[in-house]
């Protein structure tokens, strides 16, 4: 596969390329779903192909093929060359600035105790059936929906400068909904073994049988729970809902290509902007935003970028102020860095490399802190755990996020459960809101399997972690000021 992405960059640095890189790319992807005691469906798919990307002329050029024959390989390259041709016809003044990035010879591989894709898929099958049987035991659960899905990548990059580097990743899923019926409402319960770049190990892990039944009890309890109370209440999180709220208020504010307007697809665009560095107060000073594509079972730890940019760890907002971007190579001189933080990547071997979220986390409070203690300093508020609905704007400024599943907190003590709980807020306002941070102790990762970004589509993977954290006066339910 090396010699085959590097006769693609021989072919375009023969026909004027003055950079180039080819990645060959195998992909497969299996899925099982199981809707109460049957299989509904069983997909298993692969992929390999070959992207080719240069900078010819001071613009880029990007063409793809299927074919992986020494004929295909050629054309694809002088196609790629050709169409960088024709980009410099409209290319910004000075062309493409190209930060330069220490050669790396090297390969990575997930570490994997038991290769998911070889389990028979009876196996999977078997353990969803048994999740369902047993939540539809619970009086009141009408439907349950789970399904697992791996996800495999191996990736061969090599550069005109002489990398040549090689990765290979694995992802692990499964995940169950019970859904309660009383006459025409329904209420749901979600639980899963969140998506890691892990084998099936990590399935076999948690405790999705054993937590069935508890996760259909609680759909049913929704059904009646309070009416989400409208006013201002303080807000504990759990890790579960904070990775979406981590998402969509601070990785995609953060992507510089959103930063510079290059990027607005799917509410692109961020209020972060560059004369704002080092000097937005983002959040409170317990606020420590760290990127790292180092993670174990981080799902965009994968060694390099589609860039060549070797995995970082590097803070985005310290002590509560803005400081760095997710950037790539192309891009980071706008802020000033010689170097690129490794944030590009391609969904496919189809794909162009764009600008994607790394793996960002919430680092924990340096205090002694347990969830229980949080609530218990906590007075009139709401627990949530769980990702449910969001809406955000297309500068990631106003928002507003639901969840799973809600507890009413009455001087210090977790009570009656809540349905429907919304809470709005500005993000800064939000994160300045935040008072308290649970120890090292309590920090969990959540992947995120489905992030969309760039125009056509991609589709990335990531995690986000955190402890569980407070935010104070918090904007919920409707109509609120």
């Amino acid at each position: 596969m090396n010699e085959l992405c590097l006769r693609a960059i021989g072919v375009a640095r023969r026909r004027g390329a003055t950079y180039a890189d080819a990645r060959i790319v195998a992909l497969r992807h299996q899925y099982v779903m199981v809707e109460d005691r049957r299989i509904p469906s069983v997909q298993d798919s692969d992929s390999l192909g070959l992207g080719v990307r240069v900078i010819a002329g001071g613009a880029w050029g990007f063409a793809a093929s299927a074919s992986l024959t020494k004929a295909a390989i050629e054309r694809t390259a002088a196609q790629a060359v050709e169409i960088a041709r024709a980009s410099g016809l409209a290319k910004a003044p000075g062309g493409v600035r190209w930060a330069k990035e220490p050669v790396h010879v090297a390969v990575f591989r997930t570490p994997v105790g038991r290769d998911p894709f070889p389990v028979p898929v009876a196996e999977k099958a078997d353990l969803l059936l048994a999740v369902s049987r047993e939540v539809l035991k619970v009086r009141g659960v009408r439907k349950c929906h789970g399904y697992m899905q791996f996800q495999g990548e191996h990736r061969w990059l090599a550069t005109s400068e002489g990398t040549i580097v090689e990765s290979e990743t694995i992802t692990s899923h499964a995940t169950y909904t019970a859904t309660a019926v009383d006459g025409t409402t329904a209420k749901t319960r979600t639980f899963e073994a969140h998506p890691a770049n892990a084998g099936w190990e990590h399935v076999a892990a948690t405790p999705l049988l054993g937590e069935a039944r508890r996760v259909g009890e609680q759909a049913v309890a929704k059904l009646k729970g309070k009416a989400c109370p409208v006013g201002r209440r303080d807000l504990v999180l759990h890790p579960s809902h904070l990775a979406l709220t981590m998402h969509e208020s601070i990785g995609h504010a953060t992507e510089l290509d959103r930063v510079l307007g290059m990027e607005e697809s799917l509410a692109g665009s961020s209020f972060a902007t560059i004369d704002k560095l080092g000097k937005l107060r983002y959040g409170s000073p317990l606020m420590n935003i760290v990127c790292d594509n180092t993670m174990p079972h981080g799902l965009a730890t994968r060694g390099w970028d589609d860039d060549g940019v070797e995995g970082q760890r590097w803070p985005v907002i310290q002590n509560g102020i803005l400081i760095d971007y997710q950037t790539g190579r192309e891009v980071c001189h706008r802020i000033g860095a010689a170097r690129s933080r490794g944030s590009c990547r391609a969904d496919s071997w189809s794909s162009i490399p764009i600008i994607r979220q790394s793996n960002i986390g919430l680092e924990p409070g340096r205090a002694p802190l347990s969830l229980d203690e949080l609530i218990a300093d906590t007075r009139d508020g709401i627990y949530i755990e769980g990702m449910g609905s969001f809406s955000i704007d297309q500068k990631r400024q106003n928002f507003q996020f639901g969840g799973d599943c809600f507890w009413e907190i009455r001087n210090g003590k977790k009570g009656a459960m809540y349905k429907d709980v919304t809470y709005q807020a500005i993000t800064t306002e939000f994160w300045g809101a935040m008072d308290a941070v649970c120890d090292a102790r309590f920090w969990q990762p959540y992947g995120v399997n489905n992030c969309g970004k760039g125009d056509p589509m991609q589709v990335a993977r990531m995690t986000h972690g955190s402890a569980p954290a407070r935010f104070r006066k918090i904007r919920v339910g409707a109509g609120t000021r």
